[in-house]
């Protein structure tokens, strides 16, 4: 059992919570069964797997420690809260590689995050994303750190089961969207989301909470496109207007004719 906060795995593990080190690792450090488990099950291998003896009481993690025993070290309750980054940790975290699925040659629906700053607003659109069949996400730069530890938790495994581009200039954005229709969502948009056509080869701009986003994305930007509210109601927040936006190009993708 490991059992002091200065053992170097446990170090490496809280180094890695910080973006620097993520980079320049290549490594990420994932706490809790769900996280843990989507991990695994799309197909990534633990570099080291870190469990309390509580939680092996679970059927979950002990299939986790079974599946990885050579990398898997018993934690003592205290590293485990140390090393974790929520109040009441699950009692299992792992050291994975940095997911890097493949960008589509021909993206047909793409996210760009542009100047989201809040941690959970961006997970949750990572998650509607995901959900909703969107085929990449470009995170530029300004937008908070897609990687970090409450950003993983909003997102609920959807970093396992997208390709994100994270830190790019606008002029590194524009190479991407070749092609698409680039649409940005805004409470002052000119038309409603509900009535453009999703099927059209799309890019769907969601700006940050406070400003919107910025200049380079407006510049770019083919159609501003709104969200209809009742009761004197001004304005979504990020996560909320983006995930409806999402599945409505879901619904209208699913409604397409094949072939």
């Amino acid at each position: 059992m490991i059992e002091s906060i200065q053992n170097s795995k446990v170090k490496w593990a809280r180094a890695l919570q910080r973006r620097r080190e993520r980079q320049r690792e290549g490594k990420l450090f994932v706490e809790g069964v769900r996280l843990v488990g989507d991990a695994v099950a799309t197909g990534i291998t633990p570099d080291l797997l870190f469990f309390t003896q509580a939680a092996l009481e679970t059927a979950r993690v002990q299939s986790l420690v079974e599946a990885h025993g050579p990398v898997a070290w018993e934690v003592s309750e205290a590293v485990m809260t140390e090393m974790a980054g929520t109040v009441t940790p699950q009692g299992v975290a792992a050291i994975v590689p940095l997911p890097a699925l493949p960008w589509p040659e021909q993206p047909t629906l793409l996210l760009i995050a542009d100047g989201v700053r809040d941690p959970g607003n961006l997970g949750t659109l990572l998650r509607s994303a995901a959900a909703a069949g969107v085929e990449g996400v470009i995170v530029p730069r300004g937008t908070v750190d897609p990687w970090a530890d409450k950003v993983l938790r909003a997102g609920m495994g959807a970093h396992f089961r997208l390709p994100i581009y994270e830190g790019l200039t606008w002029d590194a954005v524009l190479s991407l969207l070749t092609g698409l229709t680039v649409r940005l969502g805004d409470a002052q948009g000119d038309a409603l989301y509900d009535q453009v056509d999703w099927t059209l080869p799309s890019a769907l701009i969601i700006g940050g909470e406070a400003s919107g986003a910025g200049e380079a994305a407006r510049q770019r930007t083919d159609e501003i496109i709104t969200i209809s509210m009742a009761n004197a109601v001004e304005s979504l927040n990020a996560a909320v207007a983006g995930s409806v936006m999402m599945f409505e190009a879901f619904r209208q993708r699913r409604m397409e004719p094949s072939g």
